[in-house]
């Protein structure tokens, strides 16, 4: 008698388990939506920066280094854009290489900002493999469906004339080739300048910091507003 009556009562439970289940699913799914509501009213986006020590505010307060101006510029002029620095003080276009892949899935930036090479031209690395890793990154980069912004840089004149040309015309080549904006010499504005320099000879001190940041904020302004097509590589080159 019992093994007829939960052969008749089992169904029952069973379709019911199943319509709590897909109710359940549909919950989660509206509750996910609505996360997915606020995020787009906010209107936030991600613009991740992926450097060496010049972006990672290498002896200096990292308050005072221009990827925070870039924070407290962003809010001044009331611009919804999250700024992540994934710089790392040594990093090379290799290791940047290496990471980008996880930190695009991590935070799915809208932009990308790759300031790398330095490290790779005082260690004189091939300007081939600096080419051939900063090709890749924008490749990675766009498939994330993120824009792209490359920071130039340039060897000190010890290094010879062959390998300081050489690496010179990397960030030129990759941003014809790729059609990605091109600010071509990040440290131009501060390369020359008494006390803008810290003693290694390398790093910008923290007076210019600013500097650094209005060097690149009219291409980087320019792009996070989408007021032109950012795949024309002359955007920002001069």
């Amino acid at each position: 008698m019992a093994a007829v009556f939960f052969r008749y009562l089992a169904p029952g439970f069973i379709a019911r388990g199943l319509l709590l289940i897909v109710l359940l699913y549909a919950a989660a799914l509206k509750a996910d939506e609505h996360r997915a509501d606020q995020q787009n009213a906010g209107g936030q986006k991600t613009l991740l920066v992926l450097g060496d020590s010049i972006s990672a505010a290498y002896g200096i307060d990292e308050r005072e280094g221009w990827v925070q101006l870039l924070r407290d510029r962003l809010a001044e002029q009331k611009l919804a854009v999250k700024v992540v620095n994934a710089s790392i003080s040594g990093e090379t276009s290799a290791g940047g290489l290496a990471r980008l892949p996880r930190l695009l899935s991590e935070h799915g930036p809208d932009w990308l900002v790759v300031e790398l090479g330095g490290n790779d031209g005082l260690r004189g690395y091939p300007p081939r493999a600096l080419q051939q890793n900063l090709v890749r990154m924008v490749q990675l980069a766009r498939e994330g469906g993120a824009e792209v912004l490359l920071l130039g840089m340039q060897m000190p004149p010890n290094y010879g004339k062959a390998y300081t040309r050489a690496f010179a015309a990397v960030y030129p080549k990759v941003a014809e080739e790729q059609g990605v904006p091109l600010v071509p010499f990040f440290l131009e504005t501060v390369a020359l300048v008494e006390g803008a320099i810290q003693r290694d000879g390398i790093h910008p001190t923290a007076k210019a910091q600013p500097a650094l940041l209005d060097h690149v904020w009219p291409c980087l302004e320019t792009i996070l507003k989408g007021n032109v097509d950012t795949r024309s590589d002359s955007l920002c080159t001069s």
